[in-house]
């Protein structure tokens, strides 16, 4: 009777966990049912507390299962590595100022992974006063501050979200990422996975991305509402 009685009090729980349907395209889109991202986990944060619960880091559940399971990866093979997301979207999609996508629960922003001057993994800096690290700008050398970008670090993390998507059926449809500084990917160990899977837009946005990298991932939506 114990062993019932725990699964009839779990299936309120279980019909919560609703899969998200998402609705036209990242620049035109709206979301059902989105899942907000874990405000920190083992290896990775949030850029904001505040943005978090301003309700500014929702996005579709199988993109919220593909980032959650690539920092896990990363726990693995990158363990002294720390990450942090960024920017994604709002619970129900639709526009998401100052962002031109980000619509419908595909789109996330990651801030680069950095190492300090001891070669230490540490977290980019976000706060009110660099608009959540936003205004940050690297040099063509990829320092600010006495941080550096850690690409390692960055490709593999791009593998381990190219991996967990494509496990379940999706893909990662682009990376956006400063162009001059996109060469500094292909140095690093995971090149020839770069080169062979992962489409990055090689023309310059209308705002650099250089602190940190969009990832718009694809996976099955309808049509808008």
């Amino acid at each position: 009777m114990r062993g019932l009685t725990a699964v009839f009090l779990l299936l309120p729980v279980l019909a919560m966990a609703k899969e998200s349907t998402c609705y036209g395209t990242t620049s035109k889109g709206s979301l059902a049912d989105g899942v907000q991202l874990p405000l920190k986990g083992g290896n990775f944060e949030s850029y904001s507390a505040m943005a978090h619960s301003a309700g500014r880091t929702y996005v579709h559940s199988g993109v919220s299962d593909i980032v959650v399971s690539a920092y896990k990866d990363l726990e693995k093979e990158q363990p002294e590595k720390v990450y942090k997301y960024a920017e994604t979207g709002f619970k129900e999609g639709g526009r998401f100022e100052p962002h031109k996508t980000h619509m419908n629960g595909l789109s996330v922003d990651f801030m680069v992974p950095v190492v300090d001057s001891e070669g230490q993994s540490v977290h980019l800096p976000t706060n009110p006063l660099n608009r959540f690290g936003y205004d940050i700008e690297f040099d063509s050398n990829s320092t600010y501050d006495g941080l550096r970008i850690d690409y390692e670090a960055m490709a593999a993390h791009i593998v381990a979200l190219h991996r967990q998507a494509t496990s379940r059926g999706y893909g990662v449809w682009r990376v956006i990422f400063d162009p001059e500084l996109q060469p500094n990917l292909y140095e690093t160990q995971y090149a020839e996975y770069l080169r062979g899977n992962i489409q990055f837009s090689t023309r310059r946005s209308w705002v650099r991305h250089d602190e940190h990298y969009h990832v718009d991932f694809d996976l099955p939506c309808e049509q808008m509402r």
